[in-house]
């Protein structure tokens, strides 16, 4: 009995300061997914179809038809938006020339990105978020620019979230700075998601996640027919497109080819967006994109950003890149009677609390790294606070090896732990929180001899 109790003791005193994390819940997070309204979404779908097509190489001097059109009224909407925000949101389009490619740009092309700025409220900090959604559409042939191209869920749907998201936002004051954006050129290269990307690099912007939403209003598949507006799919990179040398010696002696920033990102959405979005799953997808096909993130992963692509779960190819007509007693195009508009506020609502979050949170915590000095089955985690806004302690992530999703989280208020986990059997990441649940970006341990 006596070596029981003393065991006991010491069990007690060496993971004292452990417990698991209680997860908190921000009610302004909830008061804020409750104003986004389905037929809201559904209105602002209507409207970017009444512009006929919206080819990126389509008219630019009509004020009814046509991509010019369009990203004036996307820039008007953002305006109103504007005026209450007591200043923090503004409105711009940025403009650039694409050189003529032999390919999908015959000719030197001006093309537009509309954006609104929601600047964040603290001088110290530089983080930035943006969300996108490509304004672009198309039919059949990439180059048609005439015919009606509605493009109501490919990409109606991500730029109406995008707007959705600024309505509600910009009502809100962040530390952060988040940029929500319709950007062009999508279907004929990505230039637009590109030119933003070369932007920030070159600008030296502390993109800490940019979401890109790319067809996330339908819920039938094409030829299978199945029907599921209870999952979203997030694509995440495996290996970072700019990894230096010295970053895949690092992961490989920590194999961690599964965890990538944008990986880590990706997680982050999906405990996120379960937490607050009800009937709703994200479903993690690793590879960065889809077979045959491109999106918006890529151009960020590939100028060393964190980004990923929110995606429909069964995709409607009769639906997509069609020319409208009827084959076959088959409706073709993109219209929006071939949608599911609470799918679609759903995955609204699920950008929204991830983005709230992370521009409310801490900063992440720095020199995250974790013992090898010694055999051992338990492992030593250590780390240094971040700058910036005061963090109410620190979660500690937890998964086996082979698992896709964090199983576990423990709590601590101190910036080093031991915890009876191995780091032989285990994989772990530290995130800094707030008293409200807001939490920071995960960020993975590298070994300290």
């Amino acid at each position: 009995m006596k070596k029981i109790i003393l065991y006991s003791v010491f069990a007690f005193l060496f993971f004292g300061q452990i417990c698991v994390s209680q997860v908190s819940e921000d009610q302004e997070i909830r008061k804020m997914i409750s104003e986004i309204k389905t037929e809201n979404l559904e209105a602002t779908i209507h409207k970017l179809v009444s512009f006929g097509t919206r080819h990126t190489l389509s008219d630019t001097k009509s004020k009814t038809k046509g991509i010019g059109a369009v990203q004036q009224w996307v820039k008007s909407e953002f305006e109103k938006f504007a005026l209450e925000s007591n200043g923090r949101l503004t409105a711009s389009i940025d403009y650039f020339t694409v050189k003529a490619d032999g390919k999908r740009i015959p000719v030197d092309s001006q093309l537009g990105n509309v954006m609104a700025t929601l600047k964040g409220t603290d001088p110290t900090d530089n983080r930035v978020l943006i969300i996108s959604g490509h304004l672009d559409s198309r039919v059949s042939d990439v180059m048609n620019v005439k015919s009606n191209a509605p493009g109501a869920n490919d990409d109606g749907s991500g730029v109406a979230a995008v707007i959705e998201l600024a309505k509600v936002m910009s009502k809100r004051s962040f530390p952060a700075t988040i940029i929500f954006v319709a950007v062009t050129g999508e279907e004929q290269g990505l230039y637009g998601a590109r030119h933003l990307a070369e932007t920030a690099k070159a600008a030296n912007w502390n993109i800490i996640g940019m979401l890109n939403n790319d067809m996330i209003g339908n819920s039938l598949s094409s030829g299978t027919n199945l029907r599921d507006n209870t999952q979203v799919r997030v694509f995440s990179e495996t290996i970072p497109f700019l990894e230096t040398e010295d970053e895949a010696k690092m992961r490989k002696a920590t194999s961690r080819e599964n965890d990538s920033p944008s990986r880590l990102l990706a997680r982050y959405i999906k405990t996120v967006t379960e937490q607050y979005v009800d009937q709703l799953s994200v479903k993690l997808v690793y590879r960065n994109d889809r077979y045959l096909r491109g999106g918006d993130h890529t151009p960020f992963c590939q100028n060393g950003f964190t980004a990923v692509r929110l995606c429909e779960m069964n995709e409607n190819f009769d639906h997509q890149h069609q020319d409208l007509r009827t084959e076959n007693n088959i409706k073709y195009g993109d219209l929006p009677e071939f949608m599911d508009f609470e799918y679609l506020r759903k995955n609204a609502c699920a950008n929204l609390a991830v983005l709230a979050n992370l521009a409310w949170s801490p900063k992440a915590p720095v020199n995250v790294g974790i013992e090898v000095k010694k055999l051992s089955n338990s492992s030593t985690l250590i780390w240094s606070a971040p700058e910036g806004k005061a963090q109410y302690g620190y979660q500690i992530l937890i998964r086996e090896t082979a698992s896709s999703h964090w199983e576990k989280t423990l709590f601590t208020k101190e910036t080093q732990i031991e915890i009876p986990y191995s780091k032989d059997n285990y994989f772990f990441a530290i995130q800094a929180v707030d008293a409200l649940g807001h939490s920071s970006i995960p960020v993975f341990p590298i070994p300290i001899r």
